[in-house]
């Protein structure tokens, strides 16, 4: 039967044992769940990079809008909650892997994220060029690195992957006033552990560190952890996750509303009350600060535990899209970029803008004259995304679920 029929009430999620066969294919619906409605919501950021008429950067809060700031904002929780997701699904596949097949496994997956990301994405999706003039060092990239560390991590104790992921999510700040230049030739080193910056820089080619090491690994490691608690009783787990969530929460009010440590830019008051409460959200994406992972681990956490139970009727189309991650990832790209190539055709007559390197301010393409529509147009754009993917992606889920060919678990 079609795994992707069957829901995974509270009843057949109770307990697993990592060596039980029945358990071997069954996956946890809330994680799914999760992991869908962050895919579909990333969809929404990269369509409003492609489509959007916007000059603002939409966090810059002396030129956006509201409504395009809670665009970007709502955003925010997906390179996290996938991150974070990622180390427990690496725990969840204990039940049917040795952890000696779990980290060969992470390694080269982890290998094969970062060629994608650098690649095949970037050449096929992002940019159709080949020129590698700019070159963004992305979420797929970082993925891969965190998981090639994960692959050592797992043969520590539970509770030591933990207390390192929390090190590095908690610590890394401290580090922020550290000038990557005064490291000299290691200064690219740096840069890709900790800073936003260029690693090359030169007339001929460009490649920027976007996601930086230590914090996505460190939640990873921290997500690796997580994966324990579906081991224990639904009574139990809603109640951590519930502490959990709402302790990130907290930390993150007090720790903000201080002002003294955990992202690189304090908030500050504003011209109206609205937009001192969204400096007080604007957290630092890049590198992630710790307020910016509190701010995004704390609801997410809240909400696994709001799924526990049962997933509502008119979000189990999402769990579709959670199965089918990456696949989903690379192709909504695709799409995304050839439903540019088309709208340009249609407006200009031509569209050779769309295969040449962008600047870093047009990242990730060159936009024509008057280029893009506004936010509604945008949304529009973004729901036909998403819907027009929903086949393909059940399809494939579908697929992985039927057969259990070793290439199927690379997608």
């Amino acid at each position: 039967m079609n795994a992707i029929s069957i829901p995974l009430d509270s009843a057949r999620v109770k307990t697993f044992d990592p060596g039980s066969a029945a358990n071997e294919r069954r996956r946890i619906e809330s994680v799914d769940l999760l992991r869908g409605l962050i895919m579909i919501i990333m969809a929404l950021d990269h369509t409003r990079d492609f489509f959007s008429n916007a000059t603002f950067s939409p966090t810059d809060l002396d030129n956006t809008t509201v409504e395009y700031f809670f665009t970007r904002w709502i955003t925010h929780f997906c390179a996290p909650v996938f991150f974070l997701l990622t180390g427990t699904g690496a725990y969840l596949s204990l039940r049917r892997k040795s952890k000696r097949e779990l980290s060969r496994f992470l390694f080269t997956r982890g290998l094969w994220l970062i060629f994608l990301d650098t690649v095949v994405l970037r050449c096929l999706s992002v940019q159709f060029n080949f020129d590698f003039h700019v070159t963004m060092l992305t979420v797929l990239w970082a993925l891969g690195w965190a998981m090639m560390v994960l692959s050592v991590l797992v043969y520590l104790p539970d509770a030591a992957v933990i207390a390192f992921g929390v090190i590095l999510i908690v610590g890394h700040n401290l580090f922020d006033s550290i000038d990557g230049s005064s490291f000299g030739a290691f200064a690219p080193l740096w840069y890709i552990l900790h800073s936003l910056n260029f690693v090359i820089n030169t007339p001929k080619h460009a490649v920027l560190v976007s996601y930086t090491l230590i914090p996505w690994v460190g939640v990873t490691a921290a997500g690796y952890g997580l994966g324990g608690v579906f081991s224990w009783t639904p009574e139990r787990r809603k109640a951590f996750l519930l502490c959990l969530g709402l302790g990130l929460i907290a930390a993150f009010v007090v720790l903000r509303a201080v002002n003294i440590y955990g992202d690189p830019v304090p908030w500050s008051v504003q011209k109206s009350a609205v937009f001192t409460v969204l400096s007080f959200l604007n957290t630092n994406k890049y590198p992630p600060s710790l307020l910016f992972l509190l701010m995004t681990l704390g609801p997410a956490l809240l909400f696994l535990r709001a799924v526990d139970s049962r997933t509502p009727q008119f979000l189990r189309p999402a769990v579709v899209y959670g199965k089918v991650p990456l696949f989903y990832y690379a192709v909504h790209f695709t799409v995304i970029h050839l439903l540019a190539v088309i709208v340009c055709y249609a407006c200009y007559g031509h569209i050779h803008w769309m295969f040449e390197s962008p600047t870093l301010a047009q990242f990730p393409f060159t936009r024509p004259p008057g280029w893009g529509f506004n936010l509604p147009g945008v949304y529009l754009v973004w729901a036909f995304v998403v819907i027009s993917l929903y086949p393909l992606c059940r399809w494939f889920a579908a697929l992985k679920q039927r057969r259990s060919d070793a290439w199927l678990s690379y997608l």
